[in-house]
């Protein structure tokens, strides 16, 4: 077994946790307090019940919120091994208009290690896995003096004035945080899942991989330019890959078969139609204002929109005044640029215009292009947002007369490739924490991983809403209600007690060692079955007489063990009864 202690990276968005805490299901996460008394998570300071949150200090409301992340976490994955997150609310970086919220992630990665029962290991040699993953896998703890995640949370949101003036941190638990503060619930649940495996390890700015080995994430990403998965990739064709915008997937099975549940039909593009020498389809990011994009959509003339450069905006192109080339805008695609003014703006004043779409070119280099914040009801035509690059190729080719159509493409899903795989957040340049171990940001609706947490965000982590876990179960967090290492779906006894050393039937102990079976029953699980099937005494003891006499057969047990066995059958079944045939 190889292990590798890993150094956290800052994300923009990132997690923390804190006191003992049992999840209801499958796992249970224990979120290890790191604060010292009367800060963080023991803040004393009174706070007034928030939905659904009924913590009365600011110290137990982030411990509640934290604990319902928790519990949902827990509720949704299995593993026989507890997962502990070391975790503390301190003071972080922050401004008036930005803050690190927090990080959090694996304390450790494994490969090559062994299992106990019927746990798997590590499906795949030289693969690094998440701590807790790993864990799941193994069916034991693999280094039992360390917790499996760690993370810190910026306290000073809502606390400092200065500290993201006018937001604070939501606590309750009803995702009713409104437009300006922060779902800390929502936050953690995607934290929660980096620290669970939803993130690779190679570097995305040299692509070297951590002792020369892939990881289980990365196993699973390909580049469709190139049809080379991360694994077996150069470092210079990861670092190359890791800039190569909306053109990288995920290629598990489990979330490719959940896209057509979760994303929506319709892929937003720019479709340039003419001139012939750059036809082709653009990428565009998407405006939280005017009309949404339909399909075939809006087709026209594009056309660069020409303002005075003045106090509102020092450019003829960036649309901040009236349009005063109105008769060639009216009824074409207005062009201008970004910069200097809002984004709506632009907009009102092209379709003051007539024009009938606005697209606005960037200022900047990049890609994928970001989306255009605001609101303004009074717009109504779509517009988005093409790079810098895009940009600049469509105005040499204006004089030729440049025909788009600005839509969605129906035979894509919104976020995902030709083939239906979930598109990776691959931004040129990198933006390190998010770039590849998020989603693409134009998934619709918004998931949960992608790179910010979006507003409309719910608390779902799975299908229909959310491809969270659809992605774990891919890397290996397979569904095992009874945590006896046999998957739910090859699982013939479900719920069964291992606690159970020996068979006992009705109360009473055979004293027989109670196995478990690759089929996922012990023994105690086949009388019981005999029980459900057989209500009548005589045919529940026949039924355990032909079991036993089986499980004699295959030597799993002695004859003794079979008396035993039957013995404490007969007494379950009533007095009187017979054993049945030998």
């Amino acid at each position: 077994m190889k292990k590798s202690t890993l150094t956290l990276l800052t994300l923009l968005f990132a997690l923390a946790v804190l006191a003992p805490n049992m999840a209801f299901a499958g796992a249970k996460i224990t979120i290890v307090n790191n604060n010292a008394p009367g800060v963080g998570f023991n803040d004393p300071s009174p706070r007034a019940p928030i939905g659904g949150n009924p913590g009365t200090t600011l110290g137990q409301q982030r411990l509640n919120a934290f604990e319902f992340a928790a519990n949902t976490w827990g509720a949704t994955i299995d593993s026989p091994v507890e997962i502990t997150i070391l975790a503390a609310f301190t003071p972080l970086t922050c401004t008036a208009t930005s803050a690190v919220l927090g990080s959090a992630g694996t304390t450790e990665i494994f490969s090559d290690f062994g299992s106990v029962g019927f746990f798997p290991g590590s499906q795949f040699p030289a693969t690094w896995y998440h701590f807790a993953l790993a864990n799941k896998l193994a069916g034991a703890d693999l280094d039992p003096a360390t917790p499996q995640i760690s993370a810190n949370f910026n306290s000073s949101i809502g606390v400092v004035p200065t500290c993201l003036t006018g937001s604070d941190w939501y606590y309750g638990f009803d995702t009713n945080h409104g437009p300006v503060n922060i779902d800390l619930v929502t936050v953690l649940l995607h934290e929660f899942a980096h620290g669970l495996g939803f993130s690779q390890f190679a570097s995305v700015t040299s692509g070297a991989e951590i002792q020369g080995q892939t990881d289980i994430f990365g196993r699973q990403i390909i580049d469709n330019t190139t049809g080379k998965t991360w694994d077996i990739m150069t470092n210079a064709e990861r670092r190359a890959s890791a800039i190569n915008p909306r053109n990288v997937s995920f290629t598990g099975n489990t979330v490719t078969n959940a896209v057509p549940v979760v994303l929506a039909k319709g892929f937003p593009l720019l479709k340039v139609t003419s001139p012939a020498a750059i036809a082709r389809d653009l990428q565009v990011g998407l405006a939280t204002f005017g009309s949404a994009l339909t399909s075939p959509g809006v087709s026209g003339s594009l056309v660069l929109a020409t303002d005075a450069a003045d106090a509102a905006g020092p450019t003829t192109t960036d649309g901040c005044s009236a349009i005063n080339n109105a008769a060639a805008v009216a009824g074409k695609i207005a062009l201008v640029d970004r910069g200097t003014c809002g984004f709506t703006v632009k907009a009102v004043n092209a379709q003051a215009a007539g024009a009938i779409a606005v697209v606005i070119a960037d200022n900047v280099a990049g890609a994928p292009p970001a989306g255009l914040g605001g609101t303004d009801p009074t717009v109504t035509i779509p517009a988005v947002r093409i790079s810098l690059a895009d940009g600049n190729l469509l105005k040499a080719q204006l004089a030729a007369g440049v025909n788009v159509t600005l839509g969605n493409d129906l035979t894509r899903f919104a976020g995902a490739d030709g083939r239906a795989r979930a598109l990776l957040f691959t931004p040129n340049p990198v933006q390190q924490g998010s770039t590849i171990s998020h989603w693409d940001t134009i998934e619709t609706p918004n998931q949960l991983m992608e790179p910010a947490i979006n507003v409309d965000l719910t608390h779902s982590v799975k299908p229909p809403e959310d491809l969270t876990l659809p992605l774990l179960r891919d890397i290996g967090w397979f569904a095992d209600e009874d945590n006896d290492g046999v998957t739910d779906d090859a699982d013939q006894c479900h719920g069964t007690d291992l606690t159970a050393a020996t068979v006992v039937i009705g109360g009473r102990d055979s004293g027989v060692p109670n196995p478990l079976f690759s089929t996922g029953c012990t023994i105690t699980d086949l009388v019981n079955k005999c029980s459900t099937a057989n209500p009548k005494d005589s045919d529940f003891r026949n039924c355990v007489n032909d079991l036993t006499k089986s499980l004699r057969a295959a030597g799993t047990i002695n004859e003794q063990q079979r008396d035993a066995i039957k013995k404490a059958a007969n007494a379950n079944a009533g007095p009187g009864g017979n054993s049945g045939p030998n």
